[in-house]
């Protein structure tokens, strides 16, 4: 096994758990390696982000009355309206960055037991879905 490959694609999954697959190919990694380097970096960096999102959030509040209505706060919103639960928890990480993804599921969705098991499902399909696509197009 590549180790420099897999904690290459662990920390890139950490942070950016969209393009991580992609890194196995080029270190030679198996598909069974790459999977497992994606799903768990992005899983621990997603627990982390999850489970101290109210302390991200203290830090970033605003004062009363000063809202803010940009691009970003506008698809955030109607990713919550249109997609419900299940596609935020299951896509915010994937498409926004596993620390954003994370923190907006749990101020969104953090009151229910449930939540963090559909992230974890999800990055267990994304991780699958972005593998399989990283070596079947360059592998």
């Amino acid at each position: 096994m590549n180790w420099t490959g897999f904690w290459s694609v662990f920390l890139l999954a950490t942070f950016k758990f969209m393009f991580a697959p992609f890194g196995g190919v080029p270190f030679e990694l198996g598909f069974l390696e790459t999977y497992l380097a994606a799903f768990l970096g992005g899983s621990i960096s997603s627990c982390l982000f999850y489970f101290s999102a109210n302390y991200f959030l203290k830090k970033t509040k605003k004062k009363e009355g000063a809202k803010t209505h940009t691009k970003t706060n506008k698809l955030i919103v109607r990713l919550k309206r249109n997609a419900g639960k299940i596609g935020v928890c299951f896509w915010a990480p994937f498409f926004l960055s596993i620390p954003v993804g994370s923190i907006i599921t749990a101020k969104f969705y953090g009151k229910y037991r449930s939540t963090f098991l559909l992230v974890l499902l999800g990055m267990a399909l994304n991780a699958g879905i972005m593998t399989t696509l990283a070596y079947v197009v360059f592998g």
